[in-house]
């Protein structure tokens, strides 16, 4: 029994939780956010959770086959050394340190050390370019980098945009930069300079823009830390889980399932570091490294259910999905092959699941469930009233469970835009979504996707379903495109699947399939065979679609691969 009076009330909310993990109703009812003082995730929970446990925290397995495993024990001990070396280098509390790196295991050490000293992380994707950069290095006010050799160029130069010099770690040799092997020859113990309050910032997350420049999210050393007691309840981990979460590091969803919420529950991490993706060899890992827990954005989903699903003998317990709605008929296709339900969820960089369908819950196709323990979400209309269908926002201000612990602290350097999203006492995430009379919420789309045509009101989400369900359409994206008499009409931006023509029967096909399905004022007007634009996070960037459908002379003429209804 821990003697830390923070690590047992995190430790009793995490308990209560596993306690309940399929009765969705009472924890809900009973969960209460830990109220801490002082909490370092890393030191008071993972430290303690690590001691003489030999379990495996992190598994990796190379493109090659070879494999890389690390115990909770040695993770502790190494990121301890890391921790050391780090304020060796004069990394120090409240320093941002900026971490591009790949799925490699110094990256969960660094995040652990930056979180035992204090640093604030602001985790990159390799893909970003060198002016994506430069905003990190300006507005995230960037005072160390980590990288690898082959990414070591991109920072020729920037110092002159960070706020002083910058301490340069290379995972490897770089020329002028420190080498990461020296952390080897630090200590293993590693003693805090001073407690950590729960207010200190711990994570800045650059979003991905899927409609304007990035905004600058603000996370706490509770707001995910603790936060993410319900993205594990919605996934549904237990101690010994083998847990695999399809992400690229850089994006909140990687923090999510990658590194908190596995680690809160004593699961394993289980990542495969394929150079290209192929189904039939992420089919063949889950069988032979028997993953039980399995979360994967709908692109993979929509990319597995190509092969024959019944040939692979999974063992796997949970299967989840985030990041877009995922289309039901994915979902009734893995279903009928596995036996087991995909289970949809919401949230985003600014908060931890807010929304979902956890284990034990009903399943209603199409819905993404429920409000998670932790959380009271409101669905406001255009004036900020209560309604059945309208923006999803938190209560900030419920009688009991007051501010969600998960929500972010703020947009780090825009006032306004913080202002703009906590208005009126809720936290408005610009998604809209339905109510039905059981409670169950069903995504809409972004606020600024949903259109009308004819003055009927359109959900892009709602036609995309539809046209999934066809058996050439891989994946498809739907925006107005403008019309002379209705203003608007939808329009799909379609990826064929394999074996299918772009062609003008293709497309009639998949039209008068549409027909059937569609209300009259719904049906698709226009189709045109494309690869979607998306963002390097793998998102589907509408906003382009539309802005080029904005942009074309009236009255519109079919260009190549489009057709006409």
């Amino acid at each position: 029994m821990t003697t830390n009076p923070d690590l047992a009330a995190y430790r009793a909310a995490r308990d209560f939780l596993l306690a309940h993990r399929t009765d969705l109703d009472a924890a809900h009812a009973g969960f209460r956010w830990p109220q801490l003082t002082h909490f370092n995730w890393a030191l008071d929970h993972f430290d303690d959770l690590a001691r003489d446990n030999h379990t495996i925290a992190l598994w990796i397995v190379a493109d090659d086959g070879s494999e890389q495993k690390v115990t909770y024990a040695e993770m502790a001990a190494r990121s301890n050394r890391v921790a050391n070396w780090l304020e060796g280098l004069g990394v120090a509390r409240g320093d941002r340190v900026l971490l591009m790196l790949g799925n490699e295991v110094p990256l969960w050490e660094l995040m652990l050390a930056c979180i035992k000293i204090g640093a604030v992380m602001i985790p990159a994707t390799q893909l970003l370019s060198r002016d994506d950069l430069i905003d990190r290095f300006e507005r995230g006010r960037v005072r160390a980098v980590v990288t690898t050799p082959a990414h070591a160029t991109k920072f020729d130069g920037l110092d002159p945009h960070a706020p002083g010099p910058v301490v340069r770690i290379a995972i490897g040799e770089a020329a002028g930069w420190n080498s990461y092997a020296d952390a080897d020859e630090a200590s293993a113990v590693y003693t805090p300079r001073c407690k950590t309050r729960t207010d200190e910032p711990l994570l800045l997350y650059f979003t991905s823009g899927t409609t304007a420049k990035p905004k600058l999210v603000e996370h706490t050393h509770v707001s995910y830390p603790v936060g993410h007691l319900s993205t594990l309840y919605w996934i549904g981990l237990q101690p010994g889980d083998v847990h695999w979460n399809i992400s690229s590091p850089g994006w909140g969803k990687h923090a999510w399932s990658c590194f908190f919420a596995p680690w809160i529950a004593g699961a394993t991490i289980f990542i495969f570091n394929y150079h290209r993706f192929d189904p039939r060899r992420v089919l063949d890992v889950l069988v032979h490294k028997q993953v039980t827990t399995l979360c994967a954005p709908p692109t993979v989903w929509r990319m597995l259910i190509q092969e024959q699903l019944g040939g692979w003998p999974v063992k796997l317990r949970e299967l989840l999905s985030a990041g877009e709605p995922l289309n039901p008929e994915v979902i009734e296709q893995v279903r009928s092959a596995w036996g087991v339900t995909i289970r949809d969820g919401f949230g985003q960089t600014e908060t931890t699941a807010q929304v979902g369908n956890p284990p034990g819950q009903k399943i209603k196709f199409g819905s993404m469930g429920k409000p998670l323990p932790g959380y009271r979400v409101v669905l406001l209309d255009p004036d900020d009233k209560p309604a059945d269908e309208g923006e999803i926002s938190l209560d900030l201000g419920d009688a009991q469970l007051g501010r969600p612990t998960g929500l972010m602290v703020r947009y780090a350097d825009s006032p306004e835009k913080t202002a703009e999203v906590m208005r009126a006492g809720h936290y408005h995430t610009g998604d809209v979504a339905q109510r039905d009379a059981e409670g169950y919420i069903t995504y809409v789309g972004r606020a600024d996707d949903v259109f009308k045509a004819s003055d009927y009101r359109i959900s892009p989400f709602e036609l995309e379903s539809v046209l999934i369900e066809h058996p050439a359409v891989a994946e498809a994206a739907v925006v107005p495109s403008p019309d002379a008499l209705k203003l608007a009409v939808p329009k799909a931006f379609v990826t064929l699947a394999a074996g299918h023509a772009a062609d003008e029967a293709t497309a009639q096909d998949i039209l008068d399939f549409c027909r059937e399905k569609l209300a009259p004022y719904k049906r698709i007007r226009r189709l045109q065979f494309t690869e979607l634009p998306k963002t390097i996070s793998g998102k589907i960037r509408r906003v382009e679609l539309r802005r080029a459908e904005e942009a074309r002379t009236m009255p519109p003429v079919p260009g190549d691969g489009e057709y006409f209804a």
